[in-house]
């Protein structure tokens, strides 16, 4: 069957040739045919060469997505076997049986709009666009049929559905429903995961390699924890020898999950306190109290979203970095991050540079941070590199 054709204006065809995977609605001349959401589309030069094949997407901005930029691929389901077995053999070393990782990481994959993490034998996706939702059965299906996986559940429910038009859907695709609460493994540590009502797919894959990297670094000292969740970070904390460990974060029940965690690990319970509160104004608190601490992680969440959302985002990440510097005892470790797409490394750094002007307080970069190999940043999507964050000596 033809495909509809989406033809670009002079000029625009260059980001697609540089393998870019987004096509904006301002970049298209017209549209011919009548795609349907999700549907796949001929991607056209001006002069009506070939260029790629996307899915269409009627509402968001970003009007396509490409597939693949070989215009005579066929769009099926060994289309996307073939993806699904590509990322499924880059992450081997992260596949152990009761371990948990990220398989599919949208663009950076070559599946656009599609996010898929496992955790032991249940695999969370989550479809963010038109043409994961055009595919759904399809994908759900081929995950099914990988080794080791007893069921596929869906948590489309991210915030980025709404610009494409989508409603959230929360639930079991194929097998039965998961557990309240899964048990896997991540660097020798277990931890209990929601993945039915926990943040993203229920856990903070990404941040894997640092935490094992506050592991390192905790022996002895007083940490502070913002933005805690369930823990990850004060597990690892306690796990590396911490003196004590407070954990801040606004939901008791996710700190709720993190005792339990501390728990199941058999680590020192006395050595955690867990505080309930807003963490800007327990911030000040704490600094009022003329609380101080050998090493503070710095985890919020997503404060901007898009670049234009980067102005208002930035006085926050100001603001608590400024007030953890002012707790931070000198010689102590700041591990601050910041996951939002709207912020980049560059800018994040100058905020952090001027958070500690501000604070009075002079400090040393000893370490830069990302996101783990199992979310990987395809060279033509720098995009993908959204988790940012800085190691601090306070001098």
């Amino acid at each position: 069957m033809p495909h509809a054709t989406l033809t670009l204006k002079p000029g625009r065809e260059k980001s697609v040739n540089h393998r870019h995977p987004w096509i904006f609605s301002g970049a298209i001349a017209h549209v011919d045919g009548n795609p349907a959401p999700g549907e796949t589309v001929r991607v056209a030069a001006p002069n009506g060469e070939s260029l790629a094949l996307a899915a269409y997407s009627p509402q968001s901005s970003i009007r396509a997505r490409i597939w693949t930029w070989n215009p005579r691929e066929i769009i099926n389901a060994d289309f996307f076997r073939a993806r699904i077995a590509r990322a499924h053999l880059a992450r081997a070393g992260y596949a152990t049986p009761r371990g948990a990782y990220r398989l599919l990481h949208g663009e950076s994959d070559g599946t656009p709009g599609l996010i898929v993490d496992q955790y032991a034998d249940t695999v969370v996706m989550q479809c963010l666009s038109w043409g994961a939702e055009f595919w759904r059965d399809t994908l759900a299906s081929l995950l099914a049929d990988l080794p080791g996986v007893g069921r596929v559940f869906e948590r489309s429910d991210a915030d980025v559905r709404e610009l494409e038009g989508l409603a959230p859907r929360v639930g079991p695709v194929t097998g039965d429903a998961p557990p309240p609460v899964l048990e896997m493994v991540e660097n020798g540590l277990s931890f209990g995961v929601d993945v039915v009502h926990g943040h993203k797919t229920g856990f903070y894959l990404d941040q894997r390699a640092n935490r094992q990297w506050v592991r390192e670094m905790s022996a002895g000292r007083e940490v502070l924890n913002c933005f805690a969740y369930t823990g990850a970070f004060t597990v690892y904390a306690l796990a590396g020898g911490a003196e004590s460990v407070l954990s801040i974060d606004s939901s008791g029940e996710a700190l709720a999950r993190g005792k339990e965690n501390v728990a199941l690990n058999a680590l020192p319970t006395d050595k955690a306190e867990w505080l309930e509160g807003d963490v800007f104004r327990e911030l000040r608190t704490l600094r009022d109290r003329a609380r101080s601490f050998d090493l503070i992680v710095l985890d919020p969440p997503k404060f901007a979203a898009t670049a234009s959302q980067a102005e208002k985002a930035a006085r926050g990440y100001k603001d608590i970095n400024l007030l953890a510097l002012k707790l931070l005892r000198p010689g102590g470790l700041l591990f601050t991050f910041s996951c939002s797409g709207g912020i980049s490394a560059e800018l994040f750094e100058k905020i952090v540079a001027g958070a500690a002007l501000d604070a009075g307080a002079e400090a040393q970069i000893v370490g830069r941070m990302s996101q783990g190999g199992d979310h990987p940043v395809a060279l033509n999507f720098p995009e993908g590199a959204y988790l940012k964050g800085l190691v601090l000596l306070k001098q």
